[in-house]
């Protein structure tokens, strides 16, 4: 499987395999390929809602697991997702078949972004958010934009749009791109302006420390074209360090009186958010918005920025802010019952954790704050952070933790110990509890919560469903 000459999107294409279908970024991809009139098929060994619902509705026809009869002699191009390993039979078919395959951020940039101006957002933390923000933004002011984003952006109630504009936003992901290119998803594109939100540790399956992560951002930062422009966050100490080493227009946004763009006065006035932005230390203008908390400000500011540059009005970014309804899975409420709000959020990475409680408890400063909390992602389950997670949960009042589901794939003397994390937050004079199932932890808020708490779910997966499940038993 050394023979990678096949690795090449070919003329006239009209039938495309994805392998791994049922990932967010391949399923819009393969909605994308669909609108555009090709003739889309896929695999996955977990096909379940709501992707299977997704695909099935878009009319794409999917195969249960991988085998290498899925591909049909008449497959044009085989897309391989990032979670494809070698050992894949399909992928093992399609090289010793020598049919054409490529990563999905080849397929993106070749038949969606190849006539499109890139704006691209990359960073550690906020990327979903912020490229939800923009790709509303554009929409709103009539820029008519294409996007592709990480999450399902509730205006539009898609993680996918192909318009007719010049403007495309994208999610510039650091994570490698496919077992025969084991670079960053990000290097594939050439952005018109980019945003780069943070640099920290994360992805240790993927990279050995904070250092494999900055080259690799440094590698990134290095191919922006002198013509296009970046929009960097000042108050990241490896971002600052970052930017010194790029041709570009450089824009910084933060809170600092030399930036560009300037976060002022922030108030709130639940349910809104009011904060006054200055531009190049003079007032720019006053915005509000329902989406809670300061890093949520700041993925605004990056918005705000692009889109005046862009030539959007002051009026119109206001008008649009006011009306964006978020991302999914971002301080998402999914419901209430007996006066007990269920809110559900994506945040895994100590620092997001930390900006996300302290969002939620800030908007809601009279309300319990209970915060369940599931260590899932190839990072938390290891030991990386097991001293810096214990000092994010402060502004909790109660803390549920689950002790992670799929420890077995992370070697032994790496592993996240659950019960030393619970030990410390009890350390700290914080009330923990450890449960070793989800079923555990519903029967125990169904105890436990009184009407006024706020519910705070924090898992990168599915949490066993544990929202719905929780609405239904209280």
């Amino acid at each position: 499987m050394t023979d990678m000459q096949n690795n090449r999107i070919p003329e006239n294409v009209k039938k495309i395999h994805l392998i791994a279908i049922c990932g967010t970024a391949m399923a819009a991809l393969a909605a994308m390929l669909k609108d555009l009139g090709y003739e889309v098929t896929g695999s996955d060994r977990n096909v379940y809602p709501p992707m299977s619902i997704f695909l099935e509705e878009n009319g794409i026809n999917i195969f249960e697991g991988f085998h290498g009869d899925h591909i049909a002699g008449d497959v044009d191009l085989v897309v391989v997702g990032n979670a494809v390993r070698r050992e894949n039979p399909e992928a093992l078919k399609v090289i010793e078949s020598g049919q054409c395959f490529c990563s999905m951020p080849q397929a993106l940039n070749h038949f969606v972004a190849k006539d499109k101006k890139i704006i691209l957002v990359t960073g550690t933390h906020g990327k979903t958010t912020t490229s939800s923000i923009l790709a509303w933004l554009l929409y709103h002011a009539g820029f008519d934009p294409s996007f592709m984003i990480g999450g399902i952006v509730k205006n539009f109630d898609s993680n996918y749009r192909l318009g007719k504009g010049v403007y495309i936003v994208m999610e510039g992901d650091e994570y490698d791109t496919a077992f025969f290119d084991k670079g960053a998803k990000f290097l594939h594109y050439v952005p018109h302006m980019a945003v780069l939100t943070g640099v920290e540790f994360d992805h240790a399956d993927i990279f050995r420390d904070l250092d494999h992560v900055k080259n690799t951002f440094e590698l990134f930062i290095s191919r922006i074209p002198a013509e296009s422009t970046l929009f960097a966050f000042s108050e990241d100490d490896n971002v600052s360090e970052l930017i010194n080493k790029g041709r570009f227009q450089l824009e910084k946004y933060g809170c600092n009186a030399a930036d560009n763009w300037q976060l002022d006065q922030i108030t709130i006035d639940s349910p809104w958010n009011c904060f006054s932005v200055k531009k190049n230390g003079k007032p720019f203008h006053s915005f509000k918005s329902m989406m809670p908390g300061r890093h949520n400000m700041m993925n605004m500011l990056a918005a705000i920025g692009i889109s005046h540059k862009l030539g959007i009005s002051k009026e119109k970014i206001t008008e649009g802010l006011e009306l964006f309804k978020g991302a999914k899975r971002r301080q998402e409420i999914r419901g209430e019952k007996r006066g007990i709000t269920i809110i559900d959020d994506f945040a895994h990475h100590p620092t997001a954790v930390k900006e996300t409680i302290r969002a939620v408890k800030n908007t809601y400063p009279e309300k319990r704050l209970i915060a369940v909390f599931e260590p899932r992602t190839n990072t938390s389950m290891r030991k990386t952070f097991q001293d810096v997670y214990p000092t994010v949960f402060d502004d909790a009042d109660l803390i549920c933790i689950r002790e992670p589901s799929m420890l077995e794939k992370v070697p032994e003397n790496e592993r996240f110990s659950s019960s030393k994390f619970a030990e410390d937050l009890k350390a700290r004079g914080l009330d923990t509890h450890l449960f070793p199932d989800t079923d555990q932890i519903i029967d125990f808020l169904c105890q436990n919560t009184v009407s006024g708490d706020n519910v705070l779910i924090m898992s990168n997966g599915g949490f066993d469903n544990i929202h719905e499940r929780l609405l239904a038993a209280l």
